[in-house]
Formats: C-alpha cells, structure tokens, sequence
C-alpha cells in the first residue's frame, strides 16, 4: 500500500510539474511586446552626461560597470554590441571575444561615432586589452567567460550552438555543413560550402522560429523578403529549404544589425580546417595566407564571404528568378544562379576581404543606453 501511495505521489507531482511548466511557457508565449516611448528616447538623448571619449580604458570602464553581472552574446562571431548618447552625440562599440585569442586571456574593445546614412566616416578607437591593461578574461566552461577590470566582474556567456545541424533534406548530397550561424539580426542561418560552384551559401535555419515575418516579392512567390531584416530569400526548386540571396544596399552601407551574415562567421564551432578548405577551393592563391577561420597573419582582414546581392529594390532579382525557374540539367548551372559575386576576381584577397579589428556596427533602432 506504501508503494502505491508513493508512486501516486511521484505521478501528482510529475504532473504538476508538468502543468506549471506548461502554464510557463504559455505565459512567455502569451507575454505582451515591450513598448518603448518616444519620451524615454528624448531623455536619454538630452540628458546631460560626462565620459572621456579619449580615454578607451575610460569607456571600457563605463560599458563594464553599465552592464549585469552576467550577459550573453548572441552573434557567433562572438561581438557583445552596445550603444550609448553623449551629449546629444550617439556611440556604438562592441566587446569581443575573438576565438583566436581569447583563451590567451586577450579581450578586443572598440567603438565609435555612430555611422548613418548620412555619415559614414567618423574615428575608431581600438584596442586589445589583456592583464597589461589590468584587464582580466578568464576561461570558466567552453562558452563561459568571466572579464574583469578595476573592480567589476561580468560574466560573457557565448551562444552555445555545438548540437545545431542542418536537416538532412535541406542539404545537396555533396554539400559541406561549415557551420551555425547567429546574426546580429537575430537571425539563424546554416553556413553551407557547394563544391559545384566552388562557393558558399547562407540556408536559413528553420528549426527554430525565425525572428522576422516575411512577403512575397510581386512577381515570383518563390522570393520572399523580411520585413523587419530585409533579408531576401529563395525558395529553393530542388530542396525544402531559403537560400539567401539580397540584403538591403543601405544596411550593407552604413554596417548595421542587418547587413548580412558575412561578418557573424560560426567560429566556436568549425571543425579543424573545413572553413580554410574550402575558402582555398574558391581562391587557391591564398594558400598560406590565411588561418582556420580565413583570416590573415596580423589579424586585420578575413576573407569576406558575401554571395548575397546588396539591392535597392526586388526588381533586382528577376533575373535570378528567371535563372532558376529554367530547366537546369546540372546541380551547377542552377545554384549558380544564387551568386551574386561570381564576377572574375582581379587581386582576389584585397576585394575578397573584410577588416576585422576596424569592425563598426550601427543600430539601426533608436539609440539606447547598455540595461
């Protein structure tokens, strides 16, 4: 009878776990938007305030001592971002912890004047920070970081997406997985390599809900385009999956969250030399030039991967709609027609490559101060 009693109350109790996490997750389902208020944005911006700009360690300091005892970082290339208004003047920057040399205890820190549509050449402080600026980055778990400085501790939790894999039915046979990707965007993708085409593509991630909502371009319900991102996809005719294919000409100009997952690489999670590999099947020449994650020697440039269109308007895109609405006989002929940077390339590390410390990222919403 014992027994019996026992086991009806491991079953109640299971249930009502189950019941409360169930009524948990409706509750986050059902929770109301964040409303923000065109009052608290006029505050911050005309609030008098007080910060060495000059000062890098100065401004380190401030992000530091604005931010929670523990952060996560979204973006896979591992840049925590943040924004701040001085004086009527807004900031931006970013915290990273660079795959390469975090582990040796190195923190890069930079920021700037914001850039704008209007305003695209404004100075960059940078630096690397590391125990000779009394800064310390310490090495907790695989994605955990503790960072120190002058007195504040915060923990840099880095988005852990190690069991993060393509469906198998979303990959051509010979296609290679190099990696998941987070963007700044918000928004998951697959960063996959095609030997047929010696290039790479960017395939959604639909195994978790996409951050967007999306409308079909008016001459082919095979583009769909987001409207929050802009982000521009294909449906594709072979595979049940969104290859990327255009991202908004202006958001590419002015680097904001919403110019394309080329510079939010997978770093934490590409095996060996699968990234290096292939970059080298599409630019053999800079074979020794490059490191595991395509980048050069000293760390300035990487090697850009872009194959997406930067468009003014969709029109830009029927004729990779008519491309691949043809009869393709070969896995090439029809994934070519996705490229957009398939152009010969004359000196192809210099137009094939990103900077990498000089790294600026805008906010494309209302400025706002680090919560």
């Amino acid at each position: 009878m014992s027994e019996r009693l026992n086991v009806h109350r491991r079953f109640v109790c299971a249930l009502a776990a189950l019941m409360a996490g169930m009524a948990a997750a409706s509750a986050q389902v059902n929770d109301p938007p964040k409303l923000t208020t065109h009052q608290s944005y006029i505050e911050e911006v005309t609030r008098p305030a007080t910060l060495d700009v000059k000062d890098p360690l100065a401004v380190f300091a401030f992000v530091l001592n604005s931010l929670p005892e523990r952060v996560k970082v979204y973006p896979t290339e591992n840049y925590f971002y943040f924004t701040f208004n001085l004086n009527g003047s807004p900031y931006a920057g970013n915290i990273r912890l660079d795959a390469s040399d975090r582990d040796q205890g190195k923190v890069q820190f930079g920021y700037y004047e914001q850039t704008s549509g209007w305003r695209d050449d404004t100075p960059i402080a940078f630096r690397v920070l590391d125990a000779s600026s009394g800064v310390r980055l310490e090495k907790l778990e695989r994605f955990l970081y503790r960072l120190t400085y002058s007195g504040k501790s915060v923990l840099f939790e880095l988005n852990d997406l190690s069991h993060v894999k393509p469906p198998a039915a979303a990959l051509a046979p010979r296609e290679r997985f190099i990696g998941p990707i987070f963007d700044d965007s918000g928004i998951r993708f697959f960063l996959v390599y095609n030997p047929a085409i010696k290039n790479f593509l960017y395939i959604l991630d639909e195994t978790v809900k996409v951050a967007d909502d999306f409308f079909s371009s008016p001459k082919s319900d095979r583009i769909i385009v987001g409207k929050r991102s802009g982000f521009v996809f294909y449906r594709d005719r072979r595979l049940d999956r969104k290859i990327l294919i255009g991202v908004y000409e202006e958001n590419v100009r002015i680097n904001n969250y919403f110019d394309g997952p080329f510079d939010q690489l997978p770093d934490n999670f590409i095996e060996g030399e699968a990234l290096r590999n292939a970059i080298l099947e599409v630019e053999p020449g800079l074979k020794g030039e490059i490191d595991r994650f395509g980048g050069s020697a000293d760390g300035e440039i990487r090697f850009s991967i872009a194959p997406y269109k930067p468009y003014k308007n969709l029109q830009e895109f029927d004729q990779a709609n008519r491309c691949a609405g043809r009869r393709h006989a070969s896995e090439r002929a029809y994934y070519r027609c996705f490229i957009f940077d398939d152009e010969p390339q004359v000196g192809a590390w210099p137009t094939r490559a990103r900077p990498m410390n000089v790294h600026k990222r805008s906010s494309p919403d209302a400025p706002a101060s680090p919560q």
